[in-house]
């Protein structure tokens, strides 16, 4: 029988797993490792203005993820005012209102703001043209002939932008220059002449970010547009580009902030800067429900922490796995060494250890008692299980009068396969001797360590909780070790006396 479909499934599975793991490591920025710190703003926004003492309404512009940020969180605290986040043509805002505002007013506004390089910024359209720009005399005749000298230096819209912006700074302003920012704010007075010269450009907002400052405002930068391609522009230097600390808060060229029913209105700006885990940061983007992310994350916390264990369970079968197809231990029942180290990881090692040698121990000794009884076989296993919870009892007890509250969970252990255990390993003394015993259970402990070992790694549960495509590269794996048909190495002592002679 053809071997193909075979090679083409293992191969499927391992191709979709390191592809889904990449693409979560780059798409959603999960790290491979735990441990990993980000960095994340804290901004706070403080807006204040004078009531009139009536009906008030406050429109503020809010940041959204861009190339560099990623938004995480975003809290308010406006006693009195009601609330409505908006989205007008790709710009967002906060939007507060009340009946009744008197006298000194204060709103708050707080964001998370996680540094993440890949994050790129989202579709903007080009605004469109403007057709309504008038100029009186004499600035008409300064603005074309700026206007001229910019465009016979440049090549597109943004070396146009560039050597208009560089007109106006203070070693190569003329006379047409300096008459313009007589009567104009530089900001403003660039984008209309942009404008003017058929170039799309807008003025927008931007926080710079400085770690502890309080007490800052926005600053105006110019977004010029080439077709789908756009950029930012320092109206002061003309310099191309956006910095890594600079944080656009307003990007539709809108007001920042409009106050209605108020005076006196400004907004000021305070930042932290800190660091805290990776896993943590991007937690609300993981929950985000989307075909491709399809993440535990979304799940609540309660089964969120059962996945955490039940995603461990594959690892402790890989081990049992290789164990048995290429090394050759004997274990007392195929997978019973993954639940014993499941027990493991909540006792811990030496506790469990302890607590899973008593109780077989003693159970052993109960179970030959059992034997001369002539029970059948339901009934004995019956009544081993309640004295297997019998001595898990006592053992309790006991530890917790003496202080060892170390003793108290191996209640952790399952039962049942304690008492199958027992049972087996006592079939297995009458029928084999002590020696089989001994080697099986044996066997089994090494077997539950080993897992317990590989399921307790901080990278190993780091990568199984987060990256759900390693279930299928585990899942290939096995099916490949499955399909190992040659010499364990244990068996290899057999040939012992032919490489002597």
């Amino acid at each position: 029988m053809s071997r193909l479909p075979f090679y083409l499934i293992v191969a499927f599975l391992m191709v979709a797993g390191v592809a889904l793991s990449i693409h979560r490591h780059v798409q959603f920025e999960v790290p491979w490792t735990p441990g990993e710190q980000r960095q994340v703003w804290e901004i706070e926004a403080q807006v204040n203005f004078i009531a009139d003492g009536g009906p008030a309404k406050v429109n503020m512009a809010l940041p959204s993820s861009q190339e560099g940020f990623r938004i995480l969180t975003e809290h308010t605290a406006s006693p009195g005012y009601g609330l409505a986040f908006l989205e007008e043509n790709g710009d967002r805002r906060a939007e507060w209102t009340t009946r009744d505002a008197i006298g000194s007013q204060q709103l708050f506004y707080s964001v998370q703001a996680l540094v993440a390089p890949a994050s790129r910024n989202p579709k903007i359209a080009s605004p469109p043209p403007r057709r309504d720009i008038v100029w009186e005399t004499p600035y008409d005749t300064a603005a074309s002939q700026v206007i001229e000298q910019a465009w016979s230096h440049s090549a597109d819209p943004f070396t146009f932008a560039r050597e208009l912006i560089g007109d106006f700074t203070e070693d190569r302003q003329d006379e047409n220059a300096r008459l313009l920012l007589t009567q104009f704010d530089r900001t403003p007075l660039l984008v209309r002449l942009l404008n003017q010269a058929g170039v799309p450009a807008r003025e927008v907002s931007g926080l710079l970010l400085d770690h502890g400052r309080r007490r800052q405002s926005l600053t105006p930068w110019i977004q010029v547009f080439d077709e789908q391609e756009w950029a930012l522009f320092d109206p002061n230097t003309g310099s191309r580009g956006r910095p890594d600390n600079l944080l656009l808060w307003e990007s539709a060229g809108e007001a920042v902030l409009e106050v209605q029913g108020g005076s006196n209105s400004r907004v000021d700006f305070s930042m932290l800067s800190r660091n805290q885990p990776a896993a943590a940061a991007v937690r609300s983007q993981l929950a985000d429900d989307t075909l491709l992310n399809f993440s535990i994350h979304s799940l609540p916390l309660e089964e969120q922490a059962l996945f955490q264990t039940i995603l461990l369970i594959p690892i402790g079968a890989l081990m049992v796995v290789i164990l048995r197809v290429l090394v050759g231990i004997k274990t007392s029942g195929t997978f019973m060494p993954v639940l014993i180290a499941l027990a493991f990881i909540q006792t811990t090692l030496v506790t469990g250890l302890i607590g899973f040698l008593l109780v077989v121990a003693v159970g052993l000794v109960i179970r030959n008692y059992l034997s001369y009884l002539n029970l059948l076989l339901v009934a004995r296993v019956t009544a081993v299980i309640i004295t297997v919870i019998a001595i898990i009892s006592v053992f309790s007890v006991l530890s917790y009068r003496f202080g060892l509250n170390a003793g108290l969970t191996i209640t952790f252990f399952p039962m049942i396969i304690l008492s199958w255990t027992i049972e087996r390993m006592s079939i297995l003394w009458e029928e084999e001797g002590p020696k089989q015993v001994l080697i099986q259970g044996g066997g089994s402990l090494i077997t539950a360590v080993l897992a317990y070992l590989a399921m307790n790694n901080p990278w190993i549960r780091h990568i199984t909780f987060n990256f759900l495509g390693v279930q299928l590269i585990l899942m290939a794996l096995i099916l490949m070790l499955g399909n190992y048909t040659g010499y364990r190495l244990l068996e290899l002592r057999r040939f012992k006396p032919v490489t002597e002679d």
